[in-house]
């Protein structure tokens, strides 16, 4: 998601929370989802709520994601109906996965299928008075008509 909403050349660094201090000076990294920093944790919201607000992200779409990602990640999946799934599968992936390169790699269909999905639930919403007046076919081609625009 940050390749797809923030910067698409982003590189991504793993390092020992100890070295995170020196690798941000080193590198001018931005650090993310540790102890004290601006992309981390904060009360009820965590990393991926910091980005949103950080880089004022505001596709509706995105925005659903990240109550998703929030109930995961902050361990209230009742904030979001999916959140619960989403943790289970984060989970399998990671633990599966041989380093954290592999992890996210692995994540990004799923955080795409997410997305994806979030904005479907909005084009339905929206369109619900239409889309009842029409056959499944028909349906079927107008939401992915939508979802391309």
């Amino acid at each position: 998601m940050v390749k797809r909403f923030v910067d698409p050349n982003a590189e991504f660094l793993f390092v020992p929370v100890e070295k995170i201090d020196e690798v941000v000076k080193k590198e001018s990294a931005i650090p993310y989802d540790a102890p004290g920093v601006e992309l981390g944790h904060k009360g009820e919201k965590c990393s991926f709520d910091a980005i949103i607000e950080k880089y004022k992200l505001t596709d509706p779409a995105l925005l659903k994601v990240a109550i998703i990602v929030r109930g995961a990640d902050t361990g209230k999946p009742e904030i979001a109906p999916e959140a619960a799934g989403l943790d289970s599968i984060m989970t399998g992936l990671s633990i599966n996965a041989k380093d954290d390169f592999e992890a996210i790699k692995n994540a990004a269909p799923v955080y795409d299928a997410l997305y994806n999905n979030c904005k479907l639930d909005l084009i339905r919403e929206e369109h619900k008075g239409e889309l009842e007046k029409m056959d499944r076919k028909q349906r079927r081609e107008f939401l992915r008509k939508m979802m391309r625009e």
